[in-house]
C-alpha cells in the first residue's frame, strides 16, 4: 500500500461513497489523493448501501455530522427524498448524486450534468442556442438533459425505449424544463428514421445508454457513418472502454468525438468544491488516474 504523507485526526472530516456496488468505484483514490494536494484534514471512505437501508444510514450520517456523500446506483432517486433541499438539477432530475451536510441539514446536488457540461466545452461545444440529440433515459441521460436545459440550449430530442419508468420520468422531466427554462424538448421512441432526421439537425449528439459499455463494446445505436455531419460534435458518457464505437466512428468520420472520463472527473471535482469550497487540482489528478485520456 502506498504510503500517505497525512494522518487521520480528531478533526478530519468524513466524506463517504454510498451505493451497492461501490468496490469498484475511482472515487475513493481521486478524492483522498485530492484532499491530500491541497492539504485537507478529509478521508473519503466507501460504503457498500443497499436502497432499502440508505434512510438509517443518512439518519446516522447526519447524527455524526459527516461532511458529505457522494450517492450512485441504486440510490440516487431515494435520496433526492431524503435531503431537505435540493439544486434546481437534483429537483429536475430527481436525483441526487452529490450531499453536502451543514450542521445536520442535507443539500442534494446533480453533478454529473456539470461535468458533462464542462467537458463538452473543453472539446468546443457550447450549449447556448444549441440543438442536441440524446439516447438514453436513465439516470446520465436524466442529468445531461437536466444540465443542457438549464444552461440554455434551445432545443433537445431524446430517444428512448417507452414502456419503462425511465422513459416515463424522461416525459416528466422534460415537461417541467419545458415550462420552466422554454426549452424545446421532445421524448420519443426509438426510430432509425426519426434519429436521421434530428441528428442532421443537431450540433451535438451524446450517448447516455449502456450500449457500447464493456464487453458490449462492438456496439452502436448509430447504424452507419452517414447518420453524421461535418459541423456534429459526438460525446458518449461510457468511460469504459475509453474510445467506445460510436466515438471511433465518429472520428473515423473526421468528427470531434469525446468519452466519458472527463465527465466522470469533473462531476467529481464539482462535488469536491462543494465539500471544501475549494478546486480539485484536475490537472494533477488526470495525470495520475486519467493519463489515457480520449
Amino acid at each position: 500500500m502506498e504510503n500517505l504523507d497525512y494522518t487521520i485526526s480528531g478533526h478530519t472530516k468524513l466524506v463517504a461513497l454510498l451505493g451497492s456496488p461501490v468496490s469498484h468505484s475511482m472515487s475513493p483514490a481521486v478524492q483522498n489523493e485530492s484532499f491530500r494536494l491541497t492539504g485537507l484534514d478529509y478521508c473519503y471512505l466507501a460504503f457498500d448501501v443497499k436502497e432499502e437501508a440508505l434512510a438509517e444510514v443518512v439518519r446516522a450520517f447526519r447524527l455524526m455530522d459527516v461532511r458529505g456523500m457522494n450517492i450512485t446506483m441504486p440510490c440516487k432517486n431515494r435520496m433526492a427524498e431524503l435531503c431537505d433541499e435540493l439544486s434546481p438539477e437534483a429537483r429536475f432530475c430527481g436525483a441526487v448524486n452529490t450531499v453536502v451536510n451543514e450542521n445536520g441539514r442535507l443539500t442534494g446536488y446533480s453533478t454529473d450534468g456539470t461535468g458533462f457540461l464542462r467537458s463538452a466545452g473543453e472539446h468546443g461545444f457550447q450549449v447556448r442556442g444549441s440543438h442536441i440529440v440524446l439516447l438514453g433515459t436513465g439516470g446520465a441521460a436524466s442529468s445531461i438533459l437536466t444540465a443542457c436545459a438549464l444552461a440554455g440550449a434551445d432545443a433537445i430530442t431524446v430517444f428512448g425505449r417507452p414502456g419503462g419508468r425511465y422513459y416515463d420520468r424522461a416525459e416528466q422531466i422534460a415537461s417541467g424544463l419545458r415550462q420552466s427554462q422554454g426549452t424545446s424538448i421532445t421524448v420519443t421512441a426509438f426510430d432509425s428514421t426519426m434519429l436521421r432526421e434530428a441528428v442532421s439537425n443537431a450540433g451535438l449528439l451524446v450517448n447516455a445508454t449502456p450500449v457500447g459499455m464493456g464487453s458490449d463494446s462492438n456496439s452502436c445505436l448509430i447504424p452507419d457513418e452517414s447518420f453524421f455531419h461535418r459541423d456534429l460534435i459526438v460525446a458518449d458518457a461510457i468511460y469504459e472502454p475509453r474510445a467506445t464505437k460510436l466515438v471511433r466512428m465518429a472520428r473515423s468520420a473526421g468528427l470531434t468525438a469525446f468519452g466519458g472520463l472527463d465527465m466522470l472527473m469533473y462531476q467529481g471535482a464539482a462535488a469536491f468544491r462543494l465539500w471544501t469550497g475549494r478546486d480539485m487540482p484536475v490537472g494533477e489528478i488526470r495525470g495520475k488516474f486519467f493519463p489515457e485520456r480520449l
